[in-house]
């Protein structure tokens, strides 16, 4: 153990922290007062530098290769699903417990921490180069909604996939958490062609077996009890189509074809993905409701329906008679896995569903109103804000750190229980999402920090919750533009976060 006083921590340089941070983890201590907070985030910085370097380059897009193979594409699940990542991938050895990540829900037994206590552990970081010109800062206390820290607090700034937690509380607000999205069969009037309806869910899946199918719609499951439908009428030959018209407006996004999104459509099965993948970056169909009808044409069959082999598009009659359905898990459920895995076909499938319970349009322009208004009506501050789509992809959004840190404190608030989701789904430092490999085991980030995180080329972002050394929850939102050292930007904002879970900022 390093018995060096916090000012003499404090007198080192930052290089020779960095060098320090990489070794054995049992260098860290409990953080009582400001220097050794400070000290502490300069080694989370260098632990955190290390972490990222090996991440790899960025792809056309602009999302950076770690945030999508490294991180996104883990098989950790949702908020309080703390698996491991993938063989043979460095993971801590055990989750943190739920108190260590929720304790500051409650009523906390010490003072609030101070402003000045807190400046002094956040300010230094602030200030690495590797931030970019552009950078903006708030943290909050959850338990008084007061605000402890703020640097261009009302700048609104590109949030690339923070956008993400506007759209879970948009829409959590909206449908409410319960609200599921259904997937059935009709036959239409006097004939017998049945059609897909698509129900806007895009985690229905055709898989018979892996991670996200236990749970989960299932298009099999939907074969099974359309084929038993079918032979009740006598119907063992049909014609087969599908209605894909619940979604408005273009179905392609405007960065245009890539592996991070596919065609939004009101139909799909396993998002449109062309390989086994269940999140992170894949190959994907051009044709999502064309592809998911012609598997469901394949599993009728193999349970002994005789449907003709082309299928098209088709508007399912008012009159038309219903056969079956399946259903997603509970919008809190798909909130989680959104936010975990940065998911950017569930969440232009939520703010469609915002869009639908506030009466526009189900498209990218009236989710994005949709969202806004929804947010109007919770009280959140909106000025500045511009909401372009729900997943973030799209660079025309702009966020300020302001409203990031409130929509966390609201989703954390006692009295609105329904958006709780938007703070559970957040990925735990070290443990989950595109969180596992960005706070080593040695981090006093990690376990302590839950937080999503937001990349496109020159934008780096995180805003998330952390629980302080002094058992406070605080709500943080750190955001950047302009970085051209992306893993320098990367480990900063880490360090931020570790910083004030290891901070003692009591006033």
């Amino acid at each position: 153990m390093d018995e060096r006083t916090p000012r003499q921590w404090l007198r080192r340089p930052l290089p020779l922290l960095r060098r320090l941070a990489v070794e054995s983890s049992g260098r860290f201590r409990t953080a009582k007062t400001w220097q050794v907070t400070t000290g502490s985030a300069a080694v989370g910085l260098a632990v955190a530098a290390v972490a990222v370097t090996a991440a790899g380059p960025w792809d056309s897009s602009g999302q950076r290769t770690a945030e999508r193979h490294l991180a996104a594409s883990r098989a950790a699940g949702g908020g309080a699903d703390h698996a491991g990542g993938a063989p043979g991938e460095r993971a801590p050895g055990a989750a943190p417990s739920a108190p260590a990540v929720l304790a500051g829900l409650r009523a906390p037994a010490r003072g609030g921490p101070g402003d000045k206590a807190l400046a002094d552990v956040l300010d230094p970081v602030l200030k690495d180069r590797a931030l970019g010109p552009e950078r903006a800062a708030v943290v909050v206390d959850v338990a008084t909604g007061k605000r402890l820290y703020g640097k261009r607090a009302d700048d609104a700034l590109t949030p690339a996939s923070t956008t993400k937690i506007a759209t879970a509380v948009a829409a959590l607000s909206a449908a409410g958490p319960d609200h599921r999205l259904t997937t059935s069969t009709v036959l239409q009037p006097g004939s017998r062609e049945v059609v897909l309806v698509g129900g806007g869910d895009p985690t229905l899946t055709a898989r018979e077996e892996g991670r996200y199918v236990e749970g989960y719609a299932s298009l099999r499951d939907l074969a099974d009890d359309t084929a038993r439908a079918l032979r009740k009428r006598g119907a063992d030959r049909v014609r087969l189509s599908y209605d894909d018209t619940r979604y408005t407006g273009p179905p392609r996004h405007p960065i245009g074809p890539n592996e991070n999104i596919t065609p939004v459509s009101a139909l799909m099965a396993d998002e449109g993905r062309l390989d086994d993948s269940t999140s992170g970056p894949a190959p994907r169909t051009e044709d999502p409701a064309g592809d998911a009808t012609r598997k469901f044409a394949d599993l009728l069959r193999a349970r002994g329906v005789d449907v003709r082999a082309d299928v098209g598009p088709a508007k399912a009659s008012p009159r038309a008679a219903k056969l079956a359905r399946t259903s997603s898990p509970a919008l809190s459920v798909l909130v989680e896995r959104m936010l975990t895995h940065s998911d950017n076909d569930i969440a232009e499938a939520l703010a469609r569903e915002t869009a639908r319970a506030s009466g526009e349009p189900l498209s990218f322009a009236g989710g994005s109103r949709a969202i806004r208004e929804r947010l109007e009506k919770l009280g959140l501050p909106l000025a500045g804000a511009e909401f372009a789509d729900g997943s973030g992809l799209d660079r025309e959004d702009r966020l300020t750190a302001e409203l990031l840190a409130a929509l966390l404190a609201r989703a954390a608030d006692r009295d609105h229980p329904e958006l709780r989701s938007a703070v559970t789904g957040l990925p735990v430092a070290g443990f989950t999402g595109t969180l596992v490999n960005r706070y080593p085991k040695g981090s006093p980030g990690t376990g302590l920090v839950r937080a999503k995180t937001g990349t496109l080329t020159g934008v780096n972002t995180l805003a998330g919750t952390v629980v302080t050394a002094d058992g406070r929850l605080l709500a943080f939102a750190f955001m950047t533009t302009g970085t051209t050292d992306p893993s320098g930007a990367q480990a900063a904002l880490d360090a931020m976060a570790s910083a004030a879970a290891a901070c003692g900022c009591s006033a």
